[in-house]
């Protein structure tokens, strides 16, 4: 479990809100994809916050109480905006990255208000029961890049969305290499079972969008 002793080996970016607190997102010097936090993810992040998803009568977001997981979470970035909009988070990636998630939760566990955040290991492909009941929400940024992970990511996505489930997946669209065909792959598969809304950049937050970096809202296909 990383201490304060340990922090050289980490660097910290800040993340503000809307409403103008900020997050202090701590990022490992070295380590694999999963220990900094990607465009995506704040793509992703800052389009919980916009507008539509905010009830002006009720003065409370659409996360308010919302059951809402997060898969290869990484830092914890989204799982933790989601949080302090009132939403009860369980942030899900490997065994390696659980200190980095633990560390992130509670340095920024004082701008949780009324919703909850935990963190749990979660390998796509296996076991989800622990995850159970289904959603309301599940979150994914950048969780498109592996080749050997699109069917077990599939398969999870299929295991823990409900006929209710929203799936908002944000991910950064890379030209080079086999990214192309890894995409086109995931796609294939998940088409089979679900339906895509791409967002367009008008819905999205008005700083923080790029054209590289799609938002959907995938729901499973009625039978």
């Amino acid at each position: 479990m990383a201490t304060e002793e340990s922090e050289e080996d980490y660097f910290v970016r800040e993340i503000e809100k809307n409403n103008g607190s900020v997050l202090r997102m701590y990022q490992c010097s070295k380590g694999d994809v999963g220990c900094v936090v990607w465009d995506a993810a704040i793509v992703l992040s800052k389009y919980l916050e916009t507008q539509q998803f905010y009830n002006v009568q009720s003065d409370a977001s659409t996360w308010h109480a919302k059951n809402i997981i997060e898969l290869g979470a990484g830092t914890g970035l989204v799982g933790l905006v989601a949080a302090t909009l009132g939403a009860n988070v369980i942030v899900t990636d490997l065994e390696d990255l659980q200190p980095l998630l633990q560390l992130n939760i509670r340095k920024n566990q004082n701008l949780i208000r009324t919703g909850s955040i935990t963190a749990k290991v979660l390998k796509w492909g296996e076991n989800v029961e622990d995850l159970l009941p289904q959603p309301h929400y599940i979150l994914m940024a950048d969780c498109i890049y592996y080749e050997q992970s699109v069917e077990p990511l599939v398969q999870t996505l299929k295991c823990l969305a409900g006929p209710e489930t929203c799936i908002i997946c944000c991910y950064e669209q890379r030209t080079v290499g086999v990214n192309p065909e890894i995409e086109k792959r995931f796609f294939e598969l998940l088409l089979q079972d679900f339906q895509s809304e791409e967002i367009p950049p008008e819905k999205q937050d008005p700083e923080f969008n790029s054209p590289d970096i799609h938002l959907l809202h995938l729901r499973r296909r009625i039978v």
